[in-house]
């Protein structure tokens, strides 16, 4: 689905003359023309009937923030260019959603926010919670409509923002009496907002690749802004002209396909020891579609390299980095900039392919003992089973091409992360700016939404799962479904270091119960493995289920594990 000014068709225009609608009718009209396939939220809008009436069904959530969620991983798994929507109640239903919609925007993910509002006249009484006042800081456009002659002119308007600009939420607050209003409009002058994509100057783009031909061992750092653009076969073709490697952001992981002979990986809090080796000894690196975002969960950038960035907000330039060079526009179209300026530049001149080769095979070396350090705990047979064990089976047994993987915060990001090769763009769900325990389980029912012929596989601890677990029956019951595998070891794992004296005294780390019956009382299908051998069976059998139309959990009990990869010194 593209956005273009182009693909507006005058057959599916509304009557010329005006109508008589109401305020959740003409929004549900003007979402129909947009191409929503379905309006995400809970647990009460009057946009759920009217868009219903038009053949758009509801996703209804146990919980607003999950709803969320889901449309986040709708958003990122189809890049934007489908439109992601979701609609809570007013009040609670808005307080609820806060958290959902504060993690969409520290992920740079473009989702239309439309909550209730309190009836018109009813602004600024404490404690009514108006979120027109309360989210702006974790939108990029937020406000609310007081005139329904204004709803078409309005939605066009926050429209056009999701689609335009750095990705981010989108509120647009509507008061529960507007849209039971009636109202004259006239939807045939409605015109679908266009997208457009910025492109860097010729001379930032000449000067930009005049410092990559003249560094001495060049780094690209590839973001979520790769992915967004569709880029990631320019940046191939880029990363192999100049034979130089690539690492990816958390969020950017899948950008670059991991088992290209270039790849290093992704630069997370925990990473392959290849990401950290280029790093250091990078001169130059070049952010593509990156905010350049500091973040206790994303690999720091040392100070004694030259930095350029390529981002589309121009926010994001010089942000958290001194940069040598910031260039605002698409990564796509950057991309297919520098390649042609460094073909040109190249031409005549000394090739690449020496330098390739011999990069390709430092990375093959590096990743190789890598893995050799790490094998003994991907391949343990110890009993409470090893989580990194859990890691190696869900490597061997998935298809990197066909499966979608999201993980959750902590210890399953960072032990899944340096291990899991993603080749296929968008088909990895990773985050690094905030980690919000719970995220990934709507991640992946959004990303079932986006591709149901994809199998997808979401991984959480018992904490993660204990925050949003009973929206498990959200994917049993809207047909989504998913793999979530929880990590259940009985502690929150590595929080005991930061209340050593609360732990000691009172167990305050401490955690109990079994997920597995849960499932399985939800309607979907729960099975719980104690032995590392039953591991791979038990794997297969739930696959089996989910690729049967059957969401599934599998529990793995699992030792504590501190070892992280990248900040372990016994394992480096």
């Amino acid at each position: 689905m593209s956005f273009g000014a182009a693909d507006y068709d005058p057959h599916l225009s509304a009557p010329t003359s005006k109508t008589r609608l109401k305020g959740a009718e003409i929004v549900a009209a003007i979402l129909k023309r947009e191409g929503l396939k379905q309006i995400i939220g809970f647990p009460n809008s009057e946009l759920f009937d009217a868009l219903a009436e038009l053949d758009i069904p509801p996703v209804i959530t146990r919980t607003p923030r999950v709803a969320v969620n889901i449309a986040e991983g709708y958003a990122r798994v189809t890049g934007g260019r489908e439109l992601a929507a979701v609609t809570v109640q007013y009040g609670p239903g808005a307080e609820s959603a806060f958290g959902g919609i504060a993690q969409a925007f520290n992920d740079r993910s473009p989702i239309l926010f439309l909550p209730t509002g309190y009836p018109r006249g009813h602004e600024a009484v404490t404690p009514n919670f108006e979120a027109r006042r309360n989210f702006r800081h974790v939108t990029k456009w937020c406000e609310a409509i007081a005139r329904i002659q204004d709803l078409p002119r309005l939605m066009h308007a926050a429209l056009s923002r999701v689609r335009n600009g750095a990705p981010s939420p989108v509120l647009l607050e509507l008061p529960v009496d507007l849209l039971a209003e009636l109202g004259e409009v006239d939807l045939a002058e409605y015109r679908r907002p266009g997208r457009s994509l910025p492109q860097a100057g010729a001379g930032e783009i000449r000067e930009l690749v005049g410092i990559l031909l003249k560094a001495r061992d060049p780094l690209i750092l590839a973001g979520q802004g790769v992915l967004s653009s569709q880029a990631s076969a320019e940046l191939v073709a880029f990363a192999e002209l100049l034979g130089i490697p690539v690492a990816t952001t958390p969020n950017g992981k899948s950008a670059f396909p991991e088992t290209h002979a270039l790849s290093l990986g992704t630069a997370g809090r925990a990473r392959p020891a290849t990401v950290d080796h280029f790093m250091t000894r990078a001169d130059v690196v070049l952010a593509i579609g990156s905010s350049l975002t500091r973040s206790h969960y994303i690999l720091p950038i040392p100070a004694d390299k030259t930095l350029l960035q390529v981002t589309l907000g121009e926010a994001d330039l010089g942000k958290d980095y001194p940069i040598a060079q910031g260039v605002i526009g698409d990564a796509r179209a950057a991309l297919r900039q520098m390649h042609d300026e460094a073909a040109e530049a190249l031409s005549g001149g000394e090739g690449r392919g020496a330098r390739r080769a011999a990069v390709e095979r430092e990375i093959a070396t590096i990743r190789a003992a890598f893995m050799q350090r790490w094998m003994p705990l991907l391949t343990a047979e110890s009993v409470p089973i090893s989580p990194y064990r859990l890691v190696w089976e869900l490597v061997q047994e998935i298809d990197p091409e066909r499966t979608i993987v999201t993980h959750d915060a902590g210890n399953p990001r960072d032990q899944f992360t340096p291990f899991y090769q993603a080749v296929t763009p968008g088909f990895y769900l990773g985050w690094g700016k905030t980690t919000q325990l719970g995220s990934g389980l709507g991640f992946a029912m959004g990303a079932k939404l986006a591709r149901p012929d994809a199998t997808v596989v979401n991984i959480m601890g018992e904490a993660a799962f204990g925050m949003v677990g009973i929206d498990f029956e959200t994917a049993i019951r809207c047909n989504l479904p998913i793999l979530t595998v929880v990590l259940r070891n009985h502690v929150l794992g590595g929080y005991a270091a930061s209340m050593p004296v609360a732990t000691r005294k009172y167990g305050a780390n401490r955690m109990s119960g079994e997920y597995a019956p849960i499932a399985r009382a939800l309607g979907g299908h729960g099975e719980c493995v104690t032995d590392p051998a039953e591991l791979r069976p038990a794997l297969l059998r739930c696959l089996g289920e989910v690729r049967g139309g059957r969401a599934a959990l599998l529990e793995v009990v699992t030792h504590e594990e501190s070892r992280l990869a990248g900040l372990s010194p016994e394992m480096r």
